[in-house]
């Protein structure tokens, strides 16, 4: 059996999502207004449920399960979300996405600016027919605990 999952967040993240998570609580406006993407998140006690879910199944060998939070959201989207954990409001700027690419061509963030502009959708309807599962956690209930534990940190 195999699980895969698109981006992991949840208390005690690192990386890019704790970057975000730093620039968000700092107030300085962002040049994403203009990013329109779809992206899978999954917060960490999902995957648990969804690992768990996968390690009880029956007739689970040799099969593959995608699991996400269910919602895909853009990366304003996502932004707004975490300032309102937050209790912030962070200005959006439209920069043109193909401006925002180039730019990180040239500083050496091409990967980190993908992922935040790039589109990257999970569809977790074989798991939800095959084991019956579903994400306990909201994306709004999984931000609000990693947004907890970054102010808590």
């Amino acid at each position: 059996m195999v699980v895969r999952s698109p981006l992991v967040y949840g208390p005690g993240v690192g990386g890019n999502f704790l970057s975000l998570l730093k620039l968000i609580h700092s107030g300085v406006p962002l040049p994403f207004g203009s990013v329109r993407n779809h992206r899978s998140v999954i917060f960490r006690e999902n995957l648990v449920e969804g690992l768990v879910t996968c390690m009880r199944g029956a007739r689970v060998a040799g099969q593959t399960y995608l699991v996400s939070d269910g919602e895909d959201l853009s990366t304003p989207d996502l932004i707004r979300r975490i300032a309102r954990a937050m209790g912030r409001s962070v200005p959006l700027w439209p920069v043109p996405v193909l401006l925002l690419r180039w730019g990180g061509g040239l500083v050496g963030r091409r990967g980190a600016v993908e992922r935040l502009t790039g589109s990257l959708q999970i569809d977790i309807s074989k798991i939800r027919r095959e084991l019956g599962w579903s994400p306990p956690w909201s994306v709004d209930q999984g931000i609000e605990e990693t947004v907890a534990w970054f102010m808590r940190r």
